[in-house]
């Protein structure tokens, strides 16, 4: 623990030096590091097939782990991306001259340090690190262990181009992969500011209990799409494959297919054959068990699958009898991440929008929007699912807080 509290301690002090930095200095580094990525990645690939080596070919943490050179080159251009995008930090909020000659400022400023735990996915490292830099916070890092390798590969790259730009390369620290580290980052409130999980509902449960420092909760996602009775049939099965299929292992994907009984059978019709074609796993309610009969990865749904965030090529169906019930289940089993409604009805789309309370609603669309890049906020570090500071994705613009900066002549209190 004193070795994880010497690490932290190192990284609060590089803080300042962060925030000293000249602008141009920021840019440089993130721009070093997009280069790197492009040109360097031999070993950060090297590393990642060492970490994919020791997993279970069927775990659904494998797809969340994989790098490759397409992957690599999406994670450079975000880093270009936030490279271009304004420092949120040292922006003037507000300003005024009291009656007693104070001059009175707020003012954004960074959050200081920001910690993250999360699971598996390498990308991860290189966003919170680029957006922690580009927002002037220090950063530590918890990733797990299956991600060792590849994140110590990562890390290199993040240090070199610190080192190129000239900035302390401690205000970025990867703690050890080790479990208890993190009962040690816990009891670092007096260095870290802010604590972010970033994972399974589990681990976001366990830094909630456990942490002394605040906690900003990047949820999980129990995503559900409502197929309404006026929907356009093409546009509902296009919606809810690309909500499941495009990448299931993420906290955005859909996991639940609430389908008005009116138009259930046709609907339920049209979408087994693309479902099939990527073998997908359905778990059906009674009703929607009898109308998918015949679809080859069928099961008879019960009552926990409506709570679960499946991360694969798996789902649930329930067929409701209206919106009413669509929005009655969506309150009792969504983890407030992503909801969509489809329907040609504007009426029954707005209450959906209106009423759902969740941090991304969509009428229309697929879940899978839901993403700071998507959204045209840059990398994110994860979706806020609650609503003190943040909620959606929690990107650049969010990791700032406020200062209040009072200029005076003497001025006593009476």
């Amino acid at each position: 623990m004193q070795n994880v509290h010497t690490l932290i301690q190192r990284t609060y002090g590089a803080g300042v030096h962060l925030r000293n930095a000249g602008d141009g200095q920021i840019k440089k580094a993130l721009q070093a590091l997009a280069n790197l990525l492009e040109t360097a990645h031999g070993p950060l690939l090297r590393a990642n097939a060492r970490d994919l080596s020791r997993q279970e070919p069927d775990n659904p943490r494998t797809d969340r782990l994989l790098l490759n050179e397409q992957r690599i080159r999406a994670i450079a251009q975000s880093i270009r991306k936030v490279s271009r995008l304004p420092d949120p930090s040292g922006k003037l909020l507000a300003k005024r001259t009291l009656a007693n000659g104070l001059r009175v400022e707020k003012r954004s400023v960074p959050l200081g340090v920001v910690g993250a735990i999360y699971e598996s996915r390498p990308n991860v490292t290189f966003d919170i690190a680029a957006l922690c830099m580009r927002s002037r916070n220090a950063c530590v890092l918890k990733g797990s262990q299956e991600a060792e390798e590849t994140n110590k590969a990562a890390m290199e790259l993040i240090r070199k181009a610190l080192r190129s730009a000239d900035i302390d390369v401690d205000c970025v620290c990867l703690l050890p992969s080790e479990r208890e580290t993190v009962e040690a980052l816990f009891t670092a409130d007096r260095w870290v500011d802010v604590l972010i999980p970033r994972g399974s509902e589990s681990l976001i449960r366990y830094v909630r209990a456990n942490s002394r420092i605040p906690v900003i909760e990047t949820g999980a996602g129990v995503c559900h799409v409502y197929v309404e009775k006026e929907a356009d049939i093409d546009k509902a099965v296009a919606i809810v494959v690309n909500a499941k299929v495009s990448r299931p292992s993420v906290c955005n994907s859909m996991d639940t297919i609430l389908v008005d009984k009116a138009i259930a059978k046709t609907f339920l019709k049209r979408l087994s054959a693309p479902l099939a074609a990527y073998d997908v796993e359905v778990f059906a309610d009674e009703a929607g068990f009898r109308l998918l009969e015949g679809y080859p990865h069928l099961q008879q749904a019960q009552p926990e699958d409506y709570d679960r965030e499946f991360l694969s090529l798996k789902c649930a169906v329930k067929i409701v009898k209206g919106i009413d019930e669509a929005l009655a289940h969506v309150a009792m089993h969504g983890t407030r991440h992503s909801e969509a409604i489809v329907s040609r009805n504007k009426q029954q789309c707005e209450r959906f929008l209106r009423e759902v309370d969740a941090a991304a609603v969509y009428a229309n669309a697929s879940t899978r929007f839901t993403d700071g890049e998507e959204l045209g906020l840059g990398a994110e570090i994860g979706i806020s699912t609650q609503k003190l500071h943040a909620r959606g994705p929690f990107a650049l613009e969010k990791l700032v807080t406020e200062k209040w900066v009072i200029r005076g002549t003497g001025q006593i209190r009476k």
